[in-house]
């Protein structure tokens, strides 16, 4: 899976001037973005201060809050002017999502406190495709950006979105700025970037319906696997997810996580839920590890993470995880992560972890 969002960041902004560069003769500061308070000319700053911000959280690694500076513009910036900088700061985006490291994360609020390369370049892509359709609703023109882009945007950081055929009508019904049919309206919305866990030697990363689908067609899933990996039971837990998420079903704190080892950043395995909580409170979790991996207590590691995340919300009562009988390192790994057996099938053991 090729490294994703600094193309994309490109073209969206390139969609963003092709379709104002017609209009930069208008008075800007004299007509509202449709279906907002800002004026167009004070929208297409916002997304010049959107990507720039994005940009240096990312390059910055910002831990605990946004970077704390303001852009300008000169006095006398004519739209041309503006629309340069919304370009200038697009370019900067892109080059820090194309240069920041595999397991780069930087502060974002929203839902996480955190987000990856491919985060930030969703969320400026959302940023530019949205404000440009609000600028141009407000000028009377029309505006609709190549389809992949808001492909790309749902599949990273809108996992609980049921995609549709019309991708930009999806995302623009999940953005609370148009109807689906069969679907009730949009009044409140947030995007959601990945989930991370972090315990002593792995970071558990959440993957997206984006990685999901390519783990799913033979591919990486954007990381960097050591040795064998990944092994058939992530790819089949990644085939779960993505269908999941065709369906409309999918919760992404109770997906897929692969694990990442800090020392070296390469993926050792994947462990997540086989879905939410039932009307009990239990949840089903799996895993595997690549074959060079085993043996160093990876796997009981993440699990306990994975465990205590879990207990600390209310809708969690208790884990169980069903094992082959003949898979004796793995009925090491739960028992170790303080899991006892509960029943005994033909083929397999059923243990439970209880709150």
């Amino acid at each position: 899976m090729r490294a994703l969002g600094g193309d994309q960041v490109e073209e969206a902004v390139a969609s963003c001037l092709a379709a104002l560069r017609p209009a930069v003769d208008r008075d800007w500061t004299a007509v509202r973005a449709a279906g907002m308070d800002w004026t167009v000319h004070e929208t297409a700053f916002h997304i010049a201060e959107c990507l720039v911000g994005y940009g240096a959280n990312l390059a910055g690694r910002a831990r605990d809050g946004y970077v704390p500076f303001e852009i300008t513009l000169d006095e006398g910036t004519d739209n041309t002017g503006l629309l340069h900088l919304v370009e200038s700061m697009g370019a900067l985006l892109a080059a820090a999502v194309r240069t920041a490291p595999r397991g780069a994360r930087a502060f974002h609020p929203y839902p996480f406190r955190s987000a990856n390369r491919e985060g930030f370049a969703a969320m400026g892509v959302a940023e530019v495709l949205l404000h440009t359709y609000d600028i141009a609703g407000g000028l009377g023109t029309a505006y609709e950006p190549p389809s992949a882009l808001a492909e790309f945007v749902l599949a990273t950081i809108f996992p609980h979105v049921r995609p549709d055929a019309d991708a930009w009508r999806t995302l623009l019904w999940a953005t609370g700025r148009g109807d689906l049919p069969g679907r009730a309206p949009v009044t409140e919305w947030r995007w959601h970037n990945n989930l991370v866990h972090a315990t002593d030697r792995l970071t558990l990363e959440g993957i997206t319906p984006a990685s999901a689908r390519d783990l799913v067609l033979g591919g990486d899933g954007g990381f960097d696997w050591l040795a064998d990996g990944p092994f058939a039971g992530t790819r089949e837990a990644a085939g779960f997810l993505l269908k999941a998420y065709e369906e409309g079903v999918h919760r992404p704190e109770f997906g897929v996580f692969v694990l990442v080892r800090r020392e070296d950043g390469r993926a050792i395995g994947g462990m997540g839920f086989h879905g939410v909580p039932d009307e009990e409170g239990r949840a089903e979790v799996g895993y595997d590890l690549v074959e060079a991996a085993r043996g160093h207590g990876y796997a009981t590691e993440a699990l306990r993470a994975l465990a205590d995340w879990a207990f600390a919300r209310d809708d969690v009562r208790a884990l169980f995880a069903t094992v082959d009988r003949d898979n004796i390192p793995s009925q090491a790994v739960v028992t170790r992560a303080g899991f006892r057996k509960v029943s005994e099938e033909e083929e397999t053991f059923a243990y439970e972890l209880g709150r």
